[in-house]
């Protein structure tokens, strides 16, 4: 069964490093603070390695909040996205992590792969509050899944 939650927990945690107390790493070819826009910016072949996931992109933002930048809003990757965890690759447009309301939102040519098969969408939002994850075929199409029985 194809397991979207486990990679959100583990991008919440890669957006929470503080209250994960794990070592991320960032490279990109541009690093930018904006204090008034309270955004820090990687830009350009950008690669995120923490211990449960690595997350690559063409840009990632982290807006925080007054509190300084441990107090993380949102997380976007864009460009695409890939995230990969020991047990699942997915790749896709888009992806967005607000920890206010739990929700990791991946879109555009979404793709989830694990052993147990492939799940393609528009949208993935995966709820980690209620860990229900949901695909769905946004802008048309249909949701298509292929899976290895066992």
């Amino acid at each position: 069964m194809i397991k979207p939650i486990m990679l959100a927990a583990a991008l919440a945690l890669l957006a929470l490093p503080a209250q994960a107390q794990q070592p991320v790493q960032i490279t990109s070819d541009l690093f930018t603070v904006d204090e008034n826009t309270q955004e820090a910016v990687f830009t350009g072949n950008v690669e995120v390695i923490h211990p449960t996931v690595t997350v690559w992109a063409e840009k990632v933002v982290a807006v925080y909040g007054e509190a300084g930048p441990g107090d993380i809003e949102s997380f976007i990757a864009t460009g695409s996205v890939r995230l990969k965890t020991s047990e699942q690759d997915a790749t896709g447009d888009r992806a967005v992590f607000t920890p206010g309301d739990q929700l990791l939102r991946l879109t555009g040519n979404v793709e989830v792969v694990n052993a147990s098969g492939t799940i393609a969408a528009g949208e993935l939002v995966v709820n980690l509050d209620t860990n229900v994850s949901t695909f769905t075929s946004a802008g048309g199409g249909r949701v298509t899944g292929i899976f290895t029985s066992q």
